[in-house]
């Protein structure tokens, strides 16, 4: 019959078992899959065995405060390396079985050498991975641009390394200016290989502006450099278009990005100074080419400034013997043109004096048969005035001969209309009327007309032909 027990006996004699397996410490290999630490200073750990990625086997660990707080300092001085999750260890532990919690280990010491030499052998095969196929030393064999002035720059913005690196680039002894653009990324613990290669791939989508990519890190734990013993980060660093410079701060040994990488510097300051020794030099070619111009253009001048008197030297008798040459050709045509003027000059004042006794000869003709024109338009002239005139004075002398009819009618008219008048007039002379019978009254010489005028007791004149009475009125009706 099977032996019936309870749990809690079950796991006794788990317990006592593995105490007698294991009475003392025993020396585990495994490698760190998980790491807490509580605020009583306890290591919490899960140690796990890997063949590949798959996981064959997993424990509990813990390591108590006291001995923690001794074997952390001591391994991550020892290695270099922080005491984190994903490193390999070789741990001194016993093996703890409790019947509530299950089996446990708790470690009691470290061997870093251990660790170390398996951080050794990784590097290796990162290394050999990298050059197996063939991409170690792409970054190196990029080109650096003559004057790298466009940096994108990897870091933190708060760490001192990147603010030693922009002052020592922006307070340059040379005033060379630079453009940077930071590109923030960890720069220590889990998360700075992600970070990193994530700031990559920013700048990838910028590659044909920027000159060249820094990774400063400043300061900071030597065990945090092994993030950059990372093959994924190599990998992005050794296949990136523009060129990778490293200053991460460490002076002892070389990570492989630093060995990935175009150059690697030790310290951020150091970076931002090669890249202003480079744009140095450039400069300084710029001023050795611009001497070097300088000179060639003074050699240069010279040599046509001799070249130039020697032309004009020989030029100088050239032009002589051309003046002379056309002088005795000006000289020569001059006479012959002196002679061909004369000839000219001869003959046309023969022409001019033939001319000259044409028109001599024409003007005579022409005034001989102007001036018996002239005589005959004179005579003609003359009987049609005459003729003119003689039909006026005939028009005169019959216009003459109507006036003096009509004057004649006119005074005739006029005497008898004068004697007519005359006799009018005779016949109302105040004389003749009186001596046809007629009387005038008079009052103080003045003619009565109306009886109405004069009143009764005046003395009135009257005249007649022969004489003159005066009356006194009686009476007036």
């Amino acid at each position: 019959m099977n032996q019936q027990l309870t749990l809690s006996q079950l796991n006794a004699k788990i317990k006592g078992a593995l105490l007698d397996a294991f009475p003392g410490t025993v020396w585990v290999v495994a490698e760190v899959s998980e790491l807490k630490h509580n605020r009583s200073g306890h290591c919490y750990l899960e140690l796990v065995e890997k063949e590949g990625s798959t996981i064959t086997a997993r424990s509990r660990a813990t390591i108590w405060s006291y001995t923690y707080r001794m074997l952390k300092p001591y391994f991550e001085t020892s290695t270099g390396q922080l005491f984190s999750e994903g490193i390999k260890v070789l741990v001194q532990a016993t093996v703890e079985y409790h019947p509530a919690y299950g089996l446990s280990l708790n470690i009691k010491d470290i061997d870093p050498t251990y660790t170390v030499g398996d951080m050794a052998m990784q590097r290796k095969e990162i290394i050999n991975r990298l050059k197996a196929e063939g991409v170690f030393d792409m970054n190196r064999e990029l080109e650096l641009p003559l004057v790298p002035q466009k940096i994108a720059v990897i870091s933190s913005a708060t760490a001192a390394g990147y603010q030693d690196f922009m002052n020592q680039l922006e307070n340059n002894e040379y005033g060379f200016k630079f453009y940077t653009k930071l590109f923030e990324a960890y720069m220590q613990g889990a998360e700075t290989v992600p970070s990193i290669v994530h700031a990559l791939e920013r700048i990838f989508a910028h590659d044909d502006f920027f000159d060249a990519v820094a990774i400063i890190r400043g300061g900071g734990a030597t065990a945090d450099l092994s993030s950059f013993d990372d093959y994924d980060l190599a990998i992005n660093i050794t296949q990136f278009p523009l060129p990778v410079i490293t200053g991460i701060g460490h002076e002892k040994d070389d990570t492989i990005i630093d060995l990935v990488a175009h150059t690697r510097m030790k310290t951020p300051t150091a970076v931002a100074e090669f890249f202003v020794t480079g744009v140095e030099r450039y400069y300084e070619r710029l001023l050795e080419l611009e001497n070097g111009i300088v000179q060639l253009t003074r050699e240069t001048l010279d040599f046509q400034q001799e070249k130039l008197e020697r032309v004009a030297e020989g030029l100088k008798y050239s032009v002589a013997d051309f003046i002379n040459d056309r002088q005795r050709q000006l000289n020569k045509r001059s006479n012959e043109l002196q002679q061909n003027v004369s000839q000219f000059s001869y003959k046309k004042h023969n022409e001019l004096d033939k001319l000259k006794h044409g028109i001599h000869s024409g003007l005579s003709l022409w005034f001989v048969e102007a001036k018996n024109d002239v005589g005959h338009k004179q005579r003609i002239l003359r009987r049609v005035v005459g003729e003119a005139v003689f039909k006026e004075n005939a028009k005169l002398n019959h216009q003459q001969d109507l006036l003096s009819g009509r004057v004649r009618n006119v005074l005739a008219k006029e005497h008898d209309r004068i004697l007519l008048n005359k006799n009018s007039v005779r016949l109302l002379n105040p004389e003749n009327v009186l001596k046809r019978g007629f009387t005038l009254t008079l009052r103080n010489d003045k003619i009565i007309k109306s009886y109405k005028d004069v009143a009764v007791g005046e003395e009135l004149e009257t005249r007649f032909a022969d004489g003159t009475v005066t009356s006194k009125i009686t009476k007036n009706k």
